[in-house]
């Protein structure tokens, strides 16, 4: 999205085409500050009604929380892209419609120009981001199946860029399922959605004002893993709200176990000054507390990623992790996987073996890369400038590669790269094959060099131990032969001397 300052171009009048001008009050000077300044006449033009919209005309302080719809890229690899504000809800508890007002979806063509704009300038992952991914559209009548396919027609057909799909509340997605589960099974678009549950108790949800009953909770998550394989559903869990009863929270206790979910965001009930939950009874906050223990003790002894040690997966490389070692990948399914390597394999994808698991991420080891940074610039800037044709089969002359990921047009391809087709993933598969073909051969060779090396060493260790043993041999005897004459000779002068 577009800097503030744009969307309040020309005297801070209109905001371009496609966007919405923010509201007013979001970014605006202390009116306590300026009516203090009023009563001593000094009001100065920085505090006009036009400039006080500027930023960089007078001193604020943001402070961003959670979602990361409120935060403008700190990673020049990951995008993060706002496609509405405001909801659509009126959760009892939430304070989001308060601060972002009703829903405002930003059009198609504005959020398909970003995802232009951000993949020319090396972008590895989209985020899409919002209050609430799935009620997207619904006030210029479109949907969110609608944008999907727009966006992900617009990423590179070699998978270097990925995409992945914000937050969702379950009812503005039900009716969306299979076409948001094609969307997810494509190989551009991470495998994971977040949905929040809240509760595993209908009468809670309902006291929530959530608009879904756990029934339909588990309508999304189970179509979705139907459909998508290797599909990783994150959601969220209140414990305390107030009316919450012992059979309320053993309910949310049952849905967590029953799916394992391998990333479960546990919160405590906060009354939100302002909102209908806060004058309600609360639980008390010791009962709080004891069941946010239990339900992070119960998440905490999951092991979903054990099945994965071991395996060959694909992952692209867009952080460095906080010991400052390891970089950070993900799988399709957003899995994070640590490995060890260069800082130059950032925004480039790879092929990974998994070593070991923990409770929060797995480690791998790098067996190749599929695409590097300069590669899949290269490759963009090549489909842009020299693709006519309707299958965009054409060829660089530089890297005798396809500029547009597409290998059956090219003549040899550059070692130690993968073109993957959005369409066909057969040129990976014969490659890892290949591969795996090659190590076991490798491995053949190393196990024979090793085995003529280890006997040679014997033999060498044996010989040396004959020369040592030849040689103690020799010198005990002699020490024998020299005791023996001595007592001889000792005993010869004695008989003699008498």
């Amino acid at each position: 999205m577009e800097d503030i300052e744009d969307l309040l171009v020309a005297g801070g009048g209109g905001a371009i085409p496609g966007f919405r001008v923010p509201v007013a009050a979001a970014v605006g000077v202390n009116h306590k500050h300026i009516k203090k300044n009023r009563i001593s006449g000094s009001i100065s033009n920085a505090t006009s009604c036009n400039s006080s919209k500027i930023p960089g005309t007078q001193t604020i302080y943001l402070k961003t929380f959670g979602c990361s719809h409120n935060q403008v890229r700190k990673n020049k690899f990951v995008e993060i892209l706002p496609i509405n504000v405001g909801c659509l809800g009126a959760c009892t508890y939430c304070k989001t419609k308060h601060a972002r007002g009703h829903l405002g979806s930003y059009t198609v063509d504005s959020l398909v120009g970003r995802v232009r704009t951000v993949i020319a300038d090396g972008v590895r992952e989209l985020w899409l981001s919002s209050e609430d991914t799935g009620a997207y559209g619904r006030d210029i009548g479109v949907s969110l199946p609608i944008l999907l396919n727009s966006l992900v027609s617009e990423l590179p057909p070699d998978g270097s860029t990925m995409l992945r799909i914000g937050m969702t509340n379950p009812p503005y997605i039900l009716e969306h399922l299979k076409e948001i589960a094609e969307v997810l099974r494509h190989p551009c678009v991470y495998s994971f959605l977040h949905v929040p549950v809240q509760s595993g108790s209908d009468s809670i949800l309902s006291a929530m004002n959530r608009e879904y009953t756990v029934s339909e909770f588990r309508t999304v998550v189970d179509t979705l893993i139907e459909l998508v394989p290797g599909m990783q559903i994150a959601t969220d869990v209140i414990c305390g709200f107030p009316g919450e009863t012992d059979e309320d929270f053993e309910q949310t206790i049952n849905l967590i176990k029953e799916y394992k979910f391998p990333q479960v965001h546990i919160s405590q009930f906060y009354p939100r000054p302002g909102t209908p939950a806060a004058r309600m009874k609360k639980v008390p906050s010791n009962i709080v507390k004891k069941r946010s223990r239990e339900l992070t003790t119960i998440f905490e002894s999951f092991t979903p990623y054990v099945i994965m040690e071991g395996k060959i997966e694909q992952i692209w490389i867009t952080d460095v992790a906080t010991d400052g070692i390891h970089l950070v990948g993900h799988t399709k399914g957003y899995i994070q996987v640590l490995v060890i390597g260069p800082g130059s394999m950032l925004g480039s994808s790879a092929m990974v073996k998994i070593t070991s698991v923990g409770r929060w991420s797995v480690f791998g080891d790098v067996i190749e890369i599929l695409t590097e940074q300069a590669h899949s610039r290269e490759n963009l800037s090549n489909r842009n400038s020299k693709c006519s044709n309707d299958s965009d089969t054409c060829c660089s002359k530089d890297s005798e590669t396809c500029a547009c990921g597409l290998a059956s047009s090219c003549g040899q391809k550059q070692e130690g790269t993968i073109s993957v087709s959005m369409n066909d993933q057969k040129p990976r598969s014969q490659n890892l094959i290949g591969w795996l073909l090659r190590k076991r051969k490798n491995n053949s060779q190393k196990e024979m060099e090793n085995e003529v090396v280890s006997k040679f060493e014997e033999k060498l260790r044996t010989s040396e131990w004959a020369f040592v043993d030849s040689a103690l041999l020799g010198v005990m005897l002699t020490s024998l032969l020299t005791a023996i004459a001595i007592c001889l000779y000792l005993g010869f002068s004695g008989f003699s001397s008498k």
